[in-house]
């Protein structure tokens, strides 16, 4: 591993390529906040597919890339004269800092637990108007029932246990299944979304994680059918569902 003045000189150096690109490079001399936000989105997804397979060297080629972004918007931000990556570091020192009172300060906790209350407490001393505020619109919906749930359970908002959280889906699930206007059904399943993730979450289970591996699963096994079906000469698209349903069989067997 590098040490610590190798790892300060690498990210000297990366300051420097990123002055040399906004001065000289066409494609970076356009670019602001607007034009980047996409491509970091996309950024950020490769890299969570990166984290999912565990696939060291792609994960340290997407934080790369992510870093890389960071390093641009405050580049950009320097520009404006905003602020600049210093700026961006000191605050989120700062934020660390006053949120980790058990670590820089005098305060005492038994678990992670207390420290996640203690989390949420510390940001609304910090301003925000509500334990939810800090949720992005912009995020998946999975991901951001999550995060609501989290956030709610450091004040402690949450079932007493994962069998108090089930009994919620099943109240879910009958209501849901007791609507008839489509409407209003379309808000009973996303109660019931909700209370499963929410059960998923206090079981110990991150609900986007398993469905993304679901995702995963299911594509590699539709692509086994269509190869089978090829070898067969035959198209899955004429095919009836009984007949896809046995390659769908053999197909998890491979």
């Amino acid at each position: 591993m590098n040490t610590k003045a190798q790892k300060l000189e690498a990210f000297s150096q990366l300051l420097d390529i990123m002055d040399d690109l906004r001065e000289k490079c066409p494609w970076d001399k356009k670019q602001t906040f607007e034009t980047l936000r996409h491509l970091t989105l996309e950024e950020v997804y490769e890299l969570s597919d990166a984290l999912i397979d565990q696939d060291l060297t792609e994960i340290k080629k997407e934080l790369g890339d992510v870093l890389l972004h960071l390093v641009f918007y405050a580049k950009i931000g320097s520009e404006k004269g905003s602020f600049d990556i210093a700026d961006v570091i000191n605050s989120l020192n700062e934020k660390l800092i006053f949120r980790h009172p058990h670590i820089y300060g005098d305060i005492k906790v038994q678990d992670e637990e207390e420290v996640k209350q203690n989390w949420e407490k510390l940001k609304l001393k910090e301003g925000n108007k509500s334990v939810l505020s800090g949720v992005s619109k912009g995020t998946p919906s999975v991901v951001k029932a999550f995060r609501i749930q989290e956030k709610v359970k450091g004040i402690g908002f949450e079932f007493h246990n994962a069998e108090d959280a089930w009994k919620k889906v099943d109240e879910e699930l009958a209501e849901f299944h007791a609507e008839t206007d489509l409407e209003k059904k379309e808000m009973e399943l996303g109660d019931v979304f909700f209370s499963l993730i929410n059960y998923a979450r206090i079981s110990g289970i991150n609900p986007d994680t398993a469905l993304e591996k679901t995702n995963s699963k299911f594509i590699s096994r539709f692509q086994k059918m269509e190869k089978l079906a090829a070898e067969r000469n035959q198209t899955l698209s004429e095919m009836n569902l009984e007949e896809m349903d046995m390659l769908w069989e053999e197909a998890k067997k491979i």
